[in-house]
């Protein structure tokens, strides 16, 4: 075990402390992970790796007067590591950079994608070739990476504009390429280059239906994705629960090239209402009903599970501030996600020695807990299935879905007000996820287009050159009212709301968001020194996330926004915020 070169700043507390000792983890904890070139699940050893150094924790600890020291906050394993890109699995083979490069200019939308040039275009079908002659043994192209560029092709080539179609340059390519490809390409990934022999024109196979009945229903619903059409729910529903059977059932045997096709196709024909529906709801049972807390109010979280890149995210820090005053709340993630592979809630947590393995029962036990009041899920443990799928998305390069529809889960439920807040980045998703929350009839709903995505809305100005589109700090939602006798709605009646936060309206000085550049100890740093009492951006961005969540969704006491940002301030300045977390680390330990 080796320390870090240097502490980390924490806050020292005026009582004497309870230290945790002997406190282990375990080394070989099985986990799950889909990885491009096989065709089965792969069994991978994942241990926390980290033990607690002496008088650290105390979970009666009080902050009368905010202080700053420096002191060794823990001992680490080298699996905890401090930068993002770490926690990446080392066991997924590393895709084909030259044609991942292909993947992010063509695997997109209608307006967004870049047609490759001819010399581009080139490069990449020439590498595909000598892949598929056995030619690059250390940097093969995946059959993930075959099935989402070859998808991409084709439904540029049947449905997207004239701008965004094949370049004369990519023609000329493939005019030169294949007849030398058709002979070396797999029959699933020909198909999936011309599923009807109507783009290429020669050595296709447009009668291929899949080597066994779940194949076999996946092919046919890719024909109408490679076509440029859309799917009902129940069809996308039963393609889901196919290839990803619950149950702890192992993977069905499907090609990745076929998966990966699916999942890029449907997002590049833009997922209708029904669709996304049906990637948020398929997996709901997998682990059974999810349990019920006890606690008056509880509030989703959900963060796009690939992370932060570039600046501080403050959604850890601001669920254990709205925890002081009974707003429970509940994060959900991964430690590491394709394709940002940003900071994320599960890697702080784990650099701080939380426990992320905790199973939504045991997160009910902590929101129940009124030293604690939050918890975070790790997707390993609620959607083993979904999290399986990681070394294919990264492979696929683009988002899937799947990025929208995770975000509105509820691992845990409560007889109480229930809430659920998601990020976004690009437009036209607000109202998708607004539509997946009043779907999982909760009582409030908030999207929120924070810095790189993520819900944390920042004090810093809009820029006069910032871009077309809707601007960072906007948030839309709804608040329920009642049911209704509307026979045209759901059967509930809400009252809708949109507004673009200005920090300044407030009382906030305009601030530049803090870097952290991957770097998961610097946002440790800046979250500890905030709910520290450290007055500073990442102290203002922790309140007015907590404030204005709280009263845009309506939360009993924050009728009134300045009221509502006081309430936050107080639960940081009183040192509840940092005791809250010092608990959650100390119990995440314990909880059975």
């Amino acid at each position: 075990m080796s320390s870090l070169p240097t502490p980390i700043p924490i806050p020292k507390p005026n009582t004497s402390r309870t230290c945790i000792k002997g406190a282990s983890f375990s080394n070989s904890q099985c986990r799950l992970c889909l990885l491009p070139r096989q065709r089965k699940l792969v069994s991978l050893s994942i241990g926390i790796g980290c033990r607690l150094s002496s008088s650290v924790f105390d979970a009666r600890s009080s902050l009368e007067q905010p202080e700053v020291v420096e002191e060794t906050f823990m001992e680490w394993d080298s699996r905890n590591p401090a930068i993002s890109s770490m926690y990446r699995c080392p066991k997924i083979p590393r895709p084909n950079q030259i044609v991942l490069e292909a993947q992010a200019k063509v695997c997109t939308g209608p307006e967004q994608t870049r047609p490759l040039t001819e010399e581009q275009a080139v490069k990449v079908l020439d590498t595909i070739l000598k892949s598929a002659r056995g030619e690059l043994k250390d940097d093969e192209v995946s059959k993930a990476q075959l099935g989402a560029f070859f998808a991409a092709m084709t439904i540029r080539a049947n449905t997207f504009p004239e701008t965004t179609q094949w370049s004369e340059g990519e023609r000329h390519a493939i005019n030169l390429f294949w007849p030398q490809l058709v002979q070396v390409l797999p029959p699933d990934v020909i198909f999936i280059a011309d599923p009807e022999g109507t783009i290429m024109g020669i050595g296709n196979f447009p009668r291929y239906t899949g080597q066994s009945m779940t194949e076999m229903r996946l092919v046919g619903a890719l024909r109408e994705v490679l076509a440029g059409g859309h799917l009902g729910y129940e069809e996308v529903k039963g393609v889901l629960r196919d290839v990803l059977p619950l149950g702890g059932n192992e993977l069905q045997e499907v090609n990745e090239s076929l998966l990966a096709a699916f999942l890029i196709g449907q997002r590049m024909n833009r997922e209708t209402a029904r669709e996304l529906k049906a990637y948020c709801l398929a997996f709901d049972d997998e682990l059974g009903p999810p349990p019920i807390a006890d606690v008056r109010s509880l509030t989703h979280y959900g963060e796009p599970y690939d992370g932060n890149s570039r600046f501080f995210k403050s959604t850890l820090f601001v669920a254990a501030v709205r925890a002081c005053y009974g707003e429970s709340c509940i994060l959900h993630g991964v430690e590491w996600m394709p394709p940002k592979g940003g900071v994320t809630e599960g890697q702080l947590l784990k650099f701080v020695g939380a426990n992320t393995h905790l199973s939504p029962m045991q997160a009910k036990t902590l929101l129940e807990d009124e030293d604690v009041g939050f918890a975070y899920v790790s997707q390993r443990e609620a959607h083993p299935q979904l999290h399986s799928l990681i070394g294919l998305r990264e492979h696929i390069k683009k988002r899937p879905p799947l990025a929208t529809s995770e975000k509105v889960q509820q691992f845990v439920r409560t007889l109480g007000k229930e809430a659920i807040v998601a990020g976004f980045y690009h437009d036209g998703y607000e109202d998708s996820l607004l539509m997946l929350m009043r779907r999982r009839e909760v009582h409030a709903g908030l999207v929120v287009k924070g810095e790189e995505g993520s819900l944390s809305m920042t004090t810093k100005p809009r820029s006069v050159n910032a871009s077309k589109g809707v601007p960072v700090n906007h948030c839309a939602g709804f608040r329920l009212l009642g049911r209704s006798n509307d026979s045209s709605t759901d059967g509930f009646s809400r009252t809708n709301f949109s507004i673009d936060v200005n920090a300044q309206d407030y009382g906030f000085e305009p601030t530049d968001t803090p870097r952290t550049d991957r770097s998961v100890r610097k946002s440790v740093e800046l979250g500890l020194a905030a709910l520290s009492g450290q007055k500073g951006p990442a102290y203002d961005r922790i309140i007015l996330n907590a404030g204005m969540v709280d009263h845009l969704l309506g939360c009993e006491g924050a009728e009134d926004v300045q009221a509502a940002l006081e309430r936050a301030r107080e639960a940081i300045d009183s040192g509840e915020a940092l005791n809250r977390l010092r608990n959650f680390i100390k119990i995440s330990h314990k909880v059975k």
